[in-house]
Formats: C-alpha cells, structure tokens, sequence
C-alpha cells in the first residue's frame, strides 16, 4: 500500500510523519522490530534510500533504535514518544483553528463546532 505523496513535501518526511504516527497511535509498540528498508520501501513504493534516509533520521530523534545485527526497533523511552505525541496533536490542532478562522470561525464557535462534531461522531458510531 503506498501512500497518496504530497508534492509540497519531500517524501522522507511524509515517511517519517507515517512511521511517527503508527508509534504515537500505539499501532506500533515501544520494542517491536521495525520492517526491513526493502519491506518498506516496497510497502510506501518509494526508493530504499528513501526509506533510509526516513529511519536514520527517526533514529535520530530517538524515536528509533539500531541494534547492529537484530535490526531497528521502536525506542522503549514511552516520556519521549509522549512529548512526539503532544507535539503532533499540537500541530494538528493549528493547523484545525487557522483553518476554521479563514472561515470566519472565532475561538468559542471553534469549540462549538468541534464538540458538536465529535458528539454526533460518537453518536453514528453507536456511542453514546
């Protein structure tokens, strides 16, 4: 399955925000192997050195950690992952309100309208 690529972005760094996402969600658990550069690179359908460059530079980070011969796992430092978290979110979040602002939202109709939505959210999937 390979990702539908923004052209404004490189792709190493659309990679690398995937991989982020699968650890902060939990779909990726601190320890777990991380899939080879080949596997990778044939899953997102992007070059190996693509897919390099990705985890070197979560490596980097610390949200990777090599172990010479076993290969790359997830990092076990869960304060780390939380704050990559927190950052994501905080960057989404950002993005959400200048968005609703361009549309004339302020901030109390932002709040309105968020909640609402996730209510009736909740509500179609069952949830109440």
């Amino acid at each position: 399955m390979a990702i539908d690529f923004d052209s404004n972005l490189p792709i190493y760094i659309q990679v690398m925000d995937y991989i982020k996402k699968e650890i902060v969600s939990g779909r990726l658990k601190p320890g777990d192997r991380v899939d080879s550069v080949r596997d990778l690179a044939l899953h997102f359908g992007v070059n190996p050195n693509t897919v390099q460059r990705s985890l070197s530079e979560l490596e980097r980070e610390g949200l990777l950690k090599s172990e010479r011969t076993a290969g790359r796992f997830i990092s076990e430092n869960e304060e780390l992952i939380g704050l990559v978290r927190e950052q994501m979110a905080t960057s989404c979040i950002s993005r959400y309100v200048k968005e609703m602002e361009n549309l004339g939202y302020e901030g109390e109709e932002i709040l309105a309208q968020t909640a609402y939505y996730v209510k009736e959210r909740d509500n179609d999937n069952g949830e109440h």
